[in-house]
């Protein structure tokens, strides 16, 4: 569960499968440049701090990660959160909550929470993906349009009156970049797919630029100089104070990332035909972030699809994602001055490009003609994440998910009494009905369907108060219970303590969950009630009620 994936990968490993790694890393590395530095400048942040996250976070996520071919490093759907802790807490609160949201990742591996995180449910993923999807492109139309205009409001309504303002400010050759940059991602997988498009774009429109001398922003411009070499390392100091104000948006990034890169690792499982090992994932991305923060960086997590170029490209080791981060560090070493000459304009059409790719616009209109409590999710969490916040957007979305669940079993449970002609109405068909049986007088048989939980005790509860004359023995069949929990054991004490004063007997039919015969014994419901008048079967339940009876 917890030995990384190389260790496996390497035991057979040859000069073949290391051709095809080399070159599919190589490839991998061409795609992660331009989207490392965008997604850097999209947060916030300066331009090298993408690289730094890529070589660094990259290279450990491949060496410790529990997948064969996954690829990590910053994505897009950090850009909200980073952003916006970027604004509160300046960059070094972002290399805190990064470093913190490293440690969490590590704490969930070791509790094995890999499995869990994985069940997610699929609108609010849809939701808050489509939602970073639409940030992502809305924070990228200053640059995309070239306005000159300060800096650009934070909240979303307030954004897009800005660009409204200020329209008339629009730069047409940046606007031309842009969209070419856009035209040629869009229309270069005809060519070839060996060569990523977004670098072709940048080698065009920077070449146009400085040959027509168009007076666009550049990196350069803008930010200065990329360095051309890694920073010192340096473990960010924490403080109580410091922590309890990141602990927050630190567990956002540990949530996201965890979701984001298991989604990934299964997402390669399917494309390749094996099985990762989710628990050391989780691991291999907090070590990833933990040492990202410590050389400056951003937080990082599998990237769907930097993993899905590497699998096309042949990569079937890590070693692939290793190559890939090592092929960003030469690039930093000795072409990262020539970085800073990038259009604005261009890295914003590559984004624009991502957030359409991110924006899930199919399964979101497929989730909205599905059920309603889907359809309720998926927009409750699209609109908070565009209108409030990313981490109210999961918290909210999780909660109304939760309740809408609970809603649903509860639909499904409930408690009715049997007796021959209802049976004969209702379940003429069923082997276990009672006509099968030879009940005897005296005894009333009532049957809970589905999980006595909290949001269906009440209903148990309801129908045990229907009971106008007591019989001198009660027959609770649980057949179609397959768990309960503490309010359960509670309402089934209160049922036999009721019983216990009116003279009734009870008996607990068809106990066949291991789970409910636990609880049972734990709250000693099972010494209470008598080993003999929890039975297996029904049949069971009537012979002991014949035996109860005689003894009356």
């Amino acid at each position: 569960m917890f030995t990384p994936k190389i260790v496996d990968t390497l035991k057979n490993y040859n000069r073949q499968q290391f051709g095809k790694d080399l070159m599919a890393g190589l490839i991998v590395g061409l795609v992660a440049l331009p989207l490392a530095i965008a997604f850097a400048i999209a947060s916030g942040v300066s331009p090298e701090k993408g690289l730094y996250t890529a070589i660094i976070a990259g290279f450990i996520i491949s060496a410790l990660g529990g997948s064969r071919v996954q690829v990590g490093g910053p994505t897009g759907a950090f850009i909200v959160i980073v952003y916006g802790i970027v604004q509160v807490h300046g960059v070094n609160g972002l290399i805190i909550a990064t470093f913190m949201a490293g440690i969490m990742l590590i704490a969930m591996g070791f509790a094995r929470l890999g499995s869990v995180i994985k069940f997610i449910p699929y609108p609010l993923i849809i939701g808050f993906t489509s939602g970073i999807a639409l940030i992502i492109f809305s924070s990228e139309v200053k640059d995309f349009l070239g306005l000159r205009m300060g800096t650009v409001p934070a909240d979303f309504i307030d954004k897009w009156r800005s660009f409204i303002e200020y329209s008339r400010t629009l730069n047409i050759y940046t606007v031309i970049l842009g969209v070419t940059t856009v035209v040629i991602i869009a229309l270069w997988p005809k060519v070839t797919h060996k060569v990523p498009g977004s670098l072709i774009a940048i080698l065009v429109t920077t070449a146009a630029m400085k040959i027509l001398h168009l007076p666009i922003e550049t990196i350069g411009s803008k930010f200065g100089g990329i360095p051309s070499s890694l920073p010192r390392p340096a473990i960010p100091h924490l403080d109580f104070a410091t922590m309890k104000q990141l602990i927050q948006p630190a567990f956002t990034i540990a949530l996201l990332g965890g979701i984001e890169s298991l989604l990934s690792a299964v997402v390669s499982d399917g494309m390749i035909g094996a099985n990762h090992r989710s628990n050391m994932e989780l691991v291999a991305q907090g070590a990833a972030n933990i040492f990202s923060a410590i050389f400056g960086g951003i937080p990082a997590t599998g990237a769907i699809a930097r993993t899905a170029t590497n699998v096309k490209n042949g990569g079937r080791t890590p070693v692939a994602g290793m190559v890939h981060a090592l092929t960003l560090l030469l690039i930093l070493l000795f072409f990262g001055r020539w970085a800073s000459l990038i259009p604005m304009g261009t890295l914003a059409g590559i984004l624009v490009v991502v957030a359409y790719n991110m924006s899930e616009w199919r399964h979101f209109l497929s989730v909205l003609k599905g059920p309603r409590s889907d359809m309720a999710i998926l927009l409750t969490t699209f609109l908070l994440t565009v209108l409030v916040d990313l981490t109210v957007a999961i918290e909210v979305g999780m909660v109304l998910s939760a309740f809408l669940f609970m809603r649903t079993m509860i639909k499904f449970s409930g408690v009715s009494v049997m007796t021959k002609d209802v049976e004969e109405r209702r379940n003429g068909d069923d082997q276990e009905s009672l006509e099968n049986y030879d009940l005897p007088k005296h005894v009333e048989v009532y049957e809970i369907a589905g999980p006595l939980f909290f949001g269906a005790a009440y209903k148990f509860k309801d129908a045990m108060r229907l009971i106008e004359k007591p019989p001198r023995v009660l027959i609770i069949r649980m057949r179609k219970v397959p768990i309960i929990d503490a309010t359960g054991i509670k309402t089934i004490t209160e049922v036999y303590k009721d019983s216990k004063k009116s003279g009734t007997r009870l008996i607990l039919s068809e106990v066949h969950s291991e789970q409910i015969l636990t609880e049972l014994k734990a709250a000693r419901l099972l010494f209470a009630i008598g080993k003999a008048n929890v039975t297996v079967t029904f049949q069971d339940a009537i012979d002991r009620s014949k035996v109860v009876l005689s003894d009356l």
